[in-house]
């Protein structure tokens, strides 16, 4: 121990790598003054600074480390990079379960405003802005069995047959693709992640994680809401795929954020319909057939025909 100690103090010897002085320039702009420096516990000793518990997290996923004994071995090994996010390095570093611990037990809403401080923070240094914005899912698969493919289970994709291992998630869907004519897709028990993003510098501007079954434009027009009420999108142009082409989401850009949509048309798996060359609809009966009005729903509107018969 003492011979690390002396070692350690000619500090020299490990601030003058590329990846230390990453990390430096990275917990030197971040504010963590949103989370609470220790845990809130009012009896036994106060623990690892929570400070220092949420900067090793962001070492793990700068180092794309999938696993949290990963990262337990890498502080380990590099201690210096330990000591910046503030651990005591002559102890004993946290341990497997005080990381998972520290993740199950913190308030979403401290990371969240955490993130609010950082994109206002780039916003007024020209960073990202607000003419371009972009919104698109990704799914998040549950940890149960259900999910393998090897699994063999009855039923595993029925909904009221529920994971026990993960009660909050829900039964989705997943293609291969966003072309219209995709037929490659796959059941799922999880979530989808939905992520706002300045479509400019391809940087985060807000993130949300729902249950799988929920749409995506049923999330779209909160999650704006949401990001206008401290981030202004005003006249902003919003991009997004087919499953964000709804009524709604066309009329809350264009009405209360002043903005442009742009977003393919989602077909809804309709077939091409024979026509007349004067542009009629031909029926299954084989007669002509002319528009009759429209019928408007809260997302859509739907074109009527008729036929009009004649003595």
């Amino acid at each position: 121990m003492l011979e690390r100690q002396l070692i350690f103090d000619c500090i020299d010897l490990f601030s003058g790598n590329k990846k230390s002085k990453f990390y430096e320039k990275i917990f030197d702009t971040i504010d963590l003054s949103c989370i609470p420096e220790h845990p809130q516990s009012i009896r036994g000793p106060k623990g690892y600074l929570m400070h220092a518990l949420f900067r090793a997290f962001i070492i793990m996923k700068c180092e794309k480390q999938r696993h949290i004994t990963q990262l337990v071995d890498f502080l380990d090994n590099n201690r210096y990079l330990a000591y910046l996010c503030g651990f005591d390095v002559f102890k004993a570093l946290p341990s497997y379960s005080v990381f998972q611990r520290f993740i199950r037990n913190i308030d979403n809403n401290q990371i969240k405003n955490l993130m609010k401080k950082q994109v206002l923070s780039l916003n007024k240094l020209g960073f990202i802005e607000n003419s371009f914005i972009s919104l698109d899912a990704t799914p998040v698969f549950a940890n149960t069995k259900h999910n393998n493919p090897k699994s063999f289970s009855k039923n595993k994709f029925k909904k009221d047959n529920l994971p026990k291992s993960d009660r909050d998630c829900a039964l989705g869907v997943h293609t291969a693709s966003n072309s219209h004519n995709e037929k490659k897709y796959e059941f799922y028990w999880g979530y989808k992640n939905h992520v706002l993003v300045d479509a400019v510098s391809g940087l985060p501007i807000f993130e949300v994680t729902k249950p799988a079954n929920i749409t995506d434009s049923g999330v779209t027009i909160p999650l704006l809401k949401d990001v206008h009420g401290w981030f202004s999108l005003k006249e902003t142009d919003f991009i997004a795929d087919k499953g964000y082409d709804t009524k709604a989401i066309y009329n809350f850009v264009h009405d209360e954020l002043q903005g442009h949509a742009f977003i393919p048309l989602n077909l809804r798996g309709t077939k091409k319909k024979n026509q007349l060359t004067a542009g009629n609809i031909i029926c299954d009966a084989g007669l002509a057939m002319h528009k009759d009005g429209r019928q408007y729903y809260p997302d859509r509107i739907k074109q009527k025909f008729n036929m009009s018969f004649k003595k």
